[in-house]
């Protein structure tokens, strides 16, 4: 019969100690979404990447620009394409450019957004609607042809990425509907409201719906609309619609930030937005002139919200982050022969900011979406990593060796050696 668990072996010990015994935690590493970003976090990402700012523009605006497209040819829906876009630019702030090429990476967010908005569309799909769009008529392609074979592959592996990019988060905002709600509450026209919605999809085109609410943009594209359509007339902020900027918890500021983002895409790149080329560039001027006339009036004075600069000491400004140093052009990848996406660690999402002592550490990334619920975690885990040191002061008493003098001690005689002077060299030398 077999003993019970709490009866003794055979050699009188119990069993229960070697039960109990402590386990420490497998090293890993806890990385949590951020639903927010703030425009000085956004720059400091692209700083570390070493981003051009002149080609960072461009990308962003092409990879927003073939997904916009893409979506079109599919008829996918308006959330489709936010998901993407908020995909593509968070993609963008982990990966350096010269890593991928940005219709790979506007394919690998279009397919990532597909999955979660529940509009199913394959890799190969995708691909050759991409491709009939550059082609005649008579050269469309369909999806099962084996020229999207390979790049096929490549899409799928920049899924992955894609995810571990957005931290595993997928809480996208869709700010349409409320935009309908707000516009029905203002009781602006129909004509109004059209043109709020073009300005939302162009919003996308920026990096605002990574710092704004759902309220803020639609405040600031309904806002805009008006200031486009009736250059006389009054705006939302100062109408009786104002008390909701406190209901859903938005800010002036807030507003402020968005609308001139949404005014430097069409006064800067006026052709790569759906309403820039419709009017006249003078009259975005002229609002953004009224609009940095009110942010100068304001408390703080910034054009960007909570924005802050880096610590003075000793009344100095710290040194800025130095740029990273672009890589060799046998590392840039060509047409994806070089590198591809399904090579690239599963741990390069946050590679580029992590030192090299913690780049050499074993360990698991594990994904989180609730801050405190990571902190309590870590603070719990810590405790089993914590090196304690103890000093000792011990006296040693050591010989000290007496120093030797090596040298031979001669005689000189007006620098020379005596010997070589004496008489009796000088005459066998005679001999």
């Amino acid at each position: 019969m077999a003993p019970s668990a709490n009866q003794s072996n055979s050699n009188g010990a119990s069993s229960e100690p070697q039960n109990n015994l402590a386990v420490n935690p497998l090293l890993s590493r806890i990385r949590v979404s951020n639903q927010y970003l703030f425009q000085q976090q956004i720059q400091s990402r692209l700083i570390s990447n070493g981003t051009n700012p002149t080609r960072e523009d461009n990308f962003r605006l092409l990879g927003t620009q073939w997904i916009g497209d893409v979506r079109n040819s599919l008829q996918l829906p308006v959330r489709t394409y936010c998901t993407a876009a908020t995909y593509y630019h968070k993609f963008r702030l982990v990966h350096k450019d010269n890593e991928y090429q940005y219709q790979d990476a506007a394919a690998g967010a279009l397919l990532t957004a597909c999955k979660i908005e529940d509009t199913l569309k394959k890799s190969r799909e995708i691909l050759c609607a991409a491709h009939n769009l550059k082609v005649s008529p008579s050269e469309h392609l369909t999806s099962d042809d084996s020229m999207f074979e390979g790049l096929s592959k490549v899409i799928i592996g920049l899924e992955r990425l894609m995810l571990e990019a957005s931290g595993f988060d997928f809480r996208v905002r869709k700010p349409q509907k409320h935009l309908v709600k707000i516009a029905k509450e203002a009781k602006l026209s129909k004509a109004t409201y059209l043109v709020a919605y073009d300005i939302m999809i162009d919003l996308y085109r920026t990096f605002a719906p990574l710092k704004q609410t759902s309220a803020t943009m639609c405040f600031a594209c309904l806002e805009l609309a008006v200031l486009v359509m009736n250059p006389k007339g009054v705006p939302i902020r100062s109408s009786k619609l104002r008390y909701l900027y406190e209901r859903c918890s938005s800010t002036r500021p807030e507003i402020l930030e968005t609308l001139l983002d949404l005014l430097d895409l069409y006064t800067h790149f006026q052709k790569s937005s759906i309403v820039g080329p419709l009017h006249n560039i003078d009259r975005f001027i002229q609002i953004r002139i009224a609009l940095n006339q009110e942010v100068e009036q304001t408390s703080s004075k910034n054009r960007y919200t909570e924005f802050h600069g880096p610590p003075k000491i000793n009344n100095f400004k710290k040194t800025p982050i130095t740029p990273r140093t672009p890589s060799s052009p046998s590392e840039v990848r060509k047409n994806g022969n070089i590198v591809s996406p399904v090579t690239l660690s599963p741990t390069s999402a946050d590679s580029s900011r992590r030192n090299a002592a913690a780049r050499t550490q074993d360990g698991t990334i594990r994904f989180i979406l609730d801050a405190e619920q990571a902190k309590r975690e870590q603070e719990k885990v810590s405790e089993y990593f914590k090196t304690q040191y103890e000093e000792y002061e011990i006296e040693v008493e050591e010989t000290v060796r007496p120093q030797r003098d090596d040298r031979v001690e001669r005689s000189q005689h007006r620098g020379r050696d005596e010997r070589y002077n004496s008489r009796s060299f000088s005459k066998r030398a005679r001999r």
